[in-house]
């Protein structure tokens, strides 16, 4: 955990922005009878980040016996250093909302929810789940998943290959970026456990970007992050072009235009703005030309002016 944030304090120094999360895991981390102090080491942890940090915590299930006492002790004594919390196998917006509760009780209700979809009820209540006020993006579980089908589904649905090609997977997959999508959440992309071979793991980020709709993914190994980010990062050649039309749709107050024998228009205006968005949020440096524009208030944003 220590050594996770001082590479995320590193990149951000370097990227100018802080272009990961980092989450500090109750579930698996902590030792059983140890769940007190272990929530007490996080709380430490997060304590000491420094203020550009995005640390977030993994606390147990809400049905766990640990659920309640960890968001006590993490969210009552560190709540306000932390991006948001992470619910895990969540099955039911009944679990989000006794999560909001535990969180209210501990005086935290500023934080929002990410949440964990590890099974096949998971999947399908993934909309009613987004559709959550205080939920703020939905994570597929893989390897809980294909535990979920009682060896229905072989080992080779958590590989790297067999998770997008194997039905059960896939279907999953696209129900939980579809449901995010709906209600304007974020969808954040399983884990590859084959971390020591990078060109296989870009080439799945940059699957589950540009294939299954995902804007995020979680790594395992800090040797992930960089090919995650460049797989999740638009091209030198997206961010041109969509430089050239927000700078050009700027001047004319966001009237249609014509751009290299194209209509472009509000509709497609608002898919540029989202590749700079991304741009910045993968650590890309954006033309000076844009980086005041970005700021720029609602009524000169096309995402936020038009809905």
């Amino acid at each position: 955990m220590r050594k996770s944030l001082a590479l995320q304090a590193e990149m951000c120094e370097e990227f100018g922005a802080c272009v990961f999360d980092v989450t500090l895991d109750c579930e698996d981390g902590a030792p059983v009878g140890g769940e007190a102090e272990h929530a007490a080491l996080v709380v430490a942890l997060a304590s000491l980040a420094s203020d550009k940090a995005r640390v977030a915590v993994r606390v147990h299930p809400v049905g766990h016996p640990a659920f309640e006492q960890d968001v006590a002790i993490i969210a009552g004594k560190a709540g306000n250093r932390l991006c948001h919390i992470m619910i895990p196998k969540v099955e039911s917006v009944q679990d989000v909302q006794a999560a909001c509760k535990a969180l209210d009780a501990a005086g935290a209700s500023q934080l929002q929810l990410q949440v964990l979809i590890e099974s096949p009820a998971a999947v399908h209540r993934a909309f009613d789940i987004a559709a959550h006020p205080r939920v703020q993006s939905l994570s597929f579980g893989l390897m809980d998943f294909v535990a979920a089908h009682g060896g229905a589904i072989p080992s080779e649905g958590m590989g790297i290959k067999g998770q997008f090609t194997h039905p059960l997977v896939v279907r999953a997959k696209l129900e939980i970026a579809s449901a995010c999508h709906a209600w304007g959440k974020v969808p954040s992309h399983s884990v590859v456990t084959e971390f020591k071979d990078s060109k296989a793991l870009q080439a799945a980020a940059r699957k589950a970007a540009r294939e299954f709709g995902y804007t995020r993914m979680w790594s395992i190994h800090p040797d992930q992050i960089r090919p995650i980010l460049e797989a999740f990062a638009p091209s030198a050649h997206e961010i041109e072009i969509a430089t050239k039309i927000i700078a050009a749709a700027a001047r004319v107050d966001w009237a249609p235009i014509s751009f290299e024998g194209k209509l472009e228009d509000r509709a497609s205006y608002r898919y540029y703005w989202q590749v700079l968005e991304r741009a910045h949020r993968t650590g890309r440096k954006l033309p000076q030309e844009l980086q005041g524009l970005m700021e720029t208030p609602a009524s000169l944003n096309p995402r936020r002016q038009v809905v």
